[in-house]
């Protein structure tokens, strides 16, 4: 298996790099405009491959999304499989998303499949709620490939658990095509409701109004509703910034981070709060659009406890930041974490390789911080985040680097990662020979 060597830096980081648009919003903003008919207009375009997975099962229903210099002209309409093979690559959202979309097709029953990790992931909850719904299905052992029979939703009162939100996401999405009213009640646990709130924001940009219960754990959707076409700003990727806002926790700075003016709508918005109280000044420039980080090289201060219920995609990143902070950290609410790409929290657990000082407790992460870290050998199990975090970690680990597997897993939703290292002074990217030290050069680096 290849690896890739990250070796310690040693130096600060200066330069500027532009924050890439964001994946969480540009998923809904394809999708719906494909549900819409006519013409939408996207501003941001990404080059992740999760984002490639879903224009993949667009271009299988037979929409056009014609791509431009600076994002995607979607023309929305009838969903009409050539072949009935719908590809979702590695994208949970992709597959989950669009699952119950399925039985919007006009023509062949589309049946979804993708690769072997996402086939493992569960969506049994998923599948019983869209059977709830009037959705015909077929699958074995509630798993890929799974065949969606065409059919208009019947609609109801839907429960399910909110476990994951790409299942809630799910249902909003398909429900406005349901005959009656759809009600969508999420059973506890109750995680991740900035995501499922991601999605109806981008609803109604869309057209479609989604009632929000006090409780915040149930949906009405009411019948009859139509995509409309819409012109979409995608906003800046706050999880691939929160890997930059925890290089700048790391090393002395003086970076700046552009198209960053905020926590907008993002699901992980918190990131920019989380990493102030660590002790990284963000100062934000209105009228450039940007946030400049400077601070000199002082060990970032732990901020004690963190619900990561609602944020599980910054568990591996804040894993790293807790570890080298002053004092004692406690990642709360973790269990979403175990249920993404990879289990995030045992693959986190490998700090402890390093020197760390971190243990799983229930749902809690308990992480001491320690002075220094050392180099490892440390398995990312090809998750974008678990690798991206451990680069950042292996920059800071004293030794003569780490190696890390699966070297091409930052391509899922970050694939400027490296790129945006190099902008900051920093040379490890996978294919760069320059990234090892002068005594250590001879040593092969693994050529992506």
């Amino acid at each position: 298996m290849k690896r890739l060597k990250v070796y310690p830096h040693n130096g600060s980081i200066t330069g500027a790099v532009a924050v890439p648009p964001s994946k969480y919003h540009l998923h809904r903003a394809l999708i719906f405009g494909s549900l819409a008919e006519g013409e939408t207009v996207i501003h941001g375009k990404s080059g992740a491959l999760h984002i490639r997975d879903t224009l993949n099962s667009l271009k299988d229903f037979g929409i056009a999304v014609t791509p431009n210099e600076f994002g995607y002209r979607v023309r929305g309409g009838a969903y009409k499989p050539a072949n009935g093979k719908i590809r979702v690559g590695s994208s949970g959202s992709t597959l989950q998303f669009m699952l119950g979309l399925g039985s919007l097709s006009q023509s062949i029953a589309p049946v979804y499949n993708g690769h072997k990790a996402l086939r493992e992931r569960p969506i049994g909850p998923l599948l019983k709620a869209l059977g709830s719904m009037g959705v015909r299905w077929s699958a074995a052992d509630f798993k890929m490939p799974v065949t969606i029979e065409p059919g208009r939703p019947k609609g109801g009162l839907i429960q399910i658990p909110g476990t994951l939100s790409q299942w809630i996401s799910g249902l909003l999405i398909l429900a406005p095509f349901a005959e009656k009213d759809t009600i969508i009640e999420a059973l506890p646990p109750h995680n991740e409701l900035t995501y499922v709130q991601l999605t109806i924001d981008m609803q109604k940009k869309f057209g479609i109004h989604v009632e929000t219960d006090p409780s915040g754990t149930r949906w009405r959707v009411p019948a009859g509703q139509k995509y409309q076409p819409a012109e979409i700003h995608i906003e800046p990727d706050l999880s691939s910034a929160a890997f930059l806002l925890v290089l700048a926790a790391l090393f002395p700075a003086d970076i700046v981070l552009q198209g960053l003016e905020g926590s907008g709508t993002h699901p992980e918005g918190k990131i920019l709060d989380i990493i102030e109280r660590f002790g990284v000044p963000l100062a934000y420039d209105g009228g450039n659009n940007s946030v400049r980080i400077q601070r000199p090289d002082v060990q970032p201060v732990s901020i004690g406890e963190i619900d990561m219920r609602h944020i599980p995609d910054l568990i591996p990143a804040l894993s790293v930041l807790a570890a080298v902070s002053r004092g004692t950290t406690v990642l709360k609410n973790i269990g979403p974490g175990r249920m993404k790409e990879s289990n995030r929290v045992k693959a986190m657990l490998q700090l402890n390789k390093m020197g760390a000082n971190i243990r799983e407790i229930g749902d809690d992460l308990i992480i001491e911080g320690v002075g220094s870290l050392n180099s490892a050998s440390i398995s990312t199990y090809n998750d974008h985040r678990v690798q991206m975090a451990f680069t950042l970690a292996s920059l800071r680990a004293a030794g003569e680097g780490s190696e890390l597997t699966f070297p091409n897993a930052y391509r899922i939703s970050y694939p400027e990662f490296f790129e945006h290292l190099a902008l900051l002074g920093i040379q490890a990217a996978p294919d760069d020979p320059a990234a090892a030290p002068k005594e250590l050069r001879a040593e092969e680096v693994v050529s992506v």
